[in-house]
Parts: structure tokens; C-alpha cells; sequence
């Protein structure tokens, strides 16, 4: 079965993942995270595209991204991978790819998903028990959102923005929305909707994305087809 192009709209937030092959390291010394950052910043302005949540762990890094023109995502993950994997195949004396096969992505309803993919981002060093406090991570956007540390990577997407009137106003209450941390069926839903590229939401939005997009968004219902009665 041929393979569904990824989903995309325009204006939307895009929850994206991109893992190590077989799981393995893609980042050995801090220096690498650095480094992917710097291509990230030059791939941001040439593709035009928006970051509003990272992480970079130790075998994979998440991105929340928006962007106006289809090709725009795609083109930035090319571009950073191509570089970032030339790179670390000078440095380190090896060749082949660091990746597995393509990155994983979605479209997030903003009214629901947006944010808890910001702390589900966000709090993945946690998860990982790599630090005891988020902001102990150094390449992650939770001192941006939480702290006011200036990251010039960022964009504040609307539904961020809309948590104060101030910058101390949203970061005092995306503290208290981090601090409450996420039920695992939300959790869950975010992961499984981004690895399998369907859009997580309410009916109503998945109905407006499936119109959009012209396609299923959704997975299909396991086992037969309920009978149809004659007559």
C-alpha cells in the first residue's frame, strides 16, 4: 500500500519527530545539539517557517512548527538533516544516515492540542529522568515559555499568547499548566496520533481538516464493517 503524503495546512501548528536509526544516538556531545540548533535557525528563515516548541533528547527531537507554503516543513527537515548529518559524519569518522527513514508528523487542533504538545515537548527530559526540573535542559523552549529566557528561535504561537497580557503573565500561568503535567491519555494520543499521522482533536476538526485536505484523517475502524440491512 502506497504511503499518504504528509498532512499539512497552512496556518496550522505542526507537531514533528524525527528519530535516531534503530533508536540510536543522534547527538554525542553538546556540541551536536549546538550545532543542530544553528542549521534549525538557518532553516527557520530560508523555508520561512515558524518554531513554536523543541526539544532536542539524546536519540530524537521534537519540533512544533507552523509555516505557510507546503513544501516549507519538508524542505526544512530536508535541509537540516542533510547538513547536520554531514557534519557529524566528518566529525566522528562515519558515514550513512543518523535517521530513521522520514520524520513522524501531525496537525494539531489549537484549541485542545497546542499547548499540551508545547509541555508534552517540553517535558520529555523529564519523562526521560535526564533532569529533576525542565529548565535544567538547556535545548528545550521551557525557559522561553516558563522563564522569559530570550531564544530568538521562537515564535509565540497564539494560543501561548493568549495566556496573558504580559510576557511574566503567560509565563506565570504556563508554569501552573506544566506544573499540572499531562493525563498519559492525553499523552498517548499526542504520540500515537504523530507517529501514525493522523490528526488528534474533536470531530469538528478533524471533519474541517479531512474537507481541507481531501483525505482520511483518521484511522480506520478495526474489524468488519457493521451489516446493512435489506429493505
Amino acid at each position: 500500500m502506497p504511503r499518504l503524503p504528509r498532512l499539512f495546512l497552512p496556518g496550522q501548528a505542526h507537531h514533528v519527530i524525527q528519530r535516531g536509526n534503530n533508536r540510536q544516538p543522534i547527538f554525542f556531545h553538546d556540541e551536536d545539539r549546538d550545532l543542530f540548533l544553528a542549521y534549525l535557525a538557518d532553516g527557520l528563515a530560508a523555508e520561512e517557517c515558524r518554531l513554536h516548541a523543541y526539544v532536542l533528547m539524546t536519540n530524537h527531537v521534537h519540533l512544533l512548527l507552523g509555516a505557510e507554503a507546503e513544501p516549507a516543513i519538508p524542505r526544512l527537515m530536508q535541509s537540516i538533516g542533510r547538513r547536520y548529518v554531514g557534519a557529524v559524519n566528518r566529525s566522528y569518522g562515519r558515514t550513512g544516515t543518523l535517521w530513521e527513514g522520514r520524520y513522524k508528523s501531525t496537525i494539531l487542533d489549537s484549541e485542545t492540542y497546542v499547548l499540551a504538545c508545547h509541555r508534552y515537548v517540553e517535558a520529555n527530559p523529564l519523562r526521560a529522568r535526564m533532569v529533576s526540573r525542565a529548565e535544567d535542559h538547556s535545548w528545550s523552549s521551557y525557559r522561553a515559555h516558563a522563564l522569559g529566557a530570550a531564544d530568538p528561535l521562537l515564535t509565540e504561537h497564539p494560543t501561548y499568547a493568549a495566556l496573558g497580557a504580559t510576557p511574566p503573565m503567560r509565563q506565570d500561568a504556563y508554569r501552573t499548566l506544566f506544573e499540572q503535567g499531562l493525563p498519559e491519555d492525553l499523552l498517548a494520543t499526542i504520540r500515537d496520533a504523530t507517529n501514525r499521522g493522523w490528526v488528534p482533536g474533536g470531530d469538528k476538526f478533524r471533519h474541517e481538516i479531512a474537507t481541507a485536505l481531501g483525505r482520511r484523517v483518521t484511522p480506520p475502524r478495526r474489524g468488519r464493517p457493521p451489516k446493512v440491512e435489506e429493505g
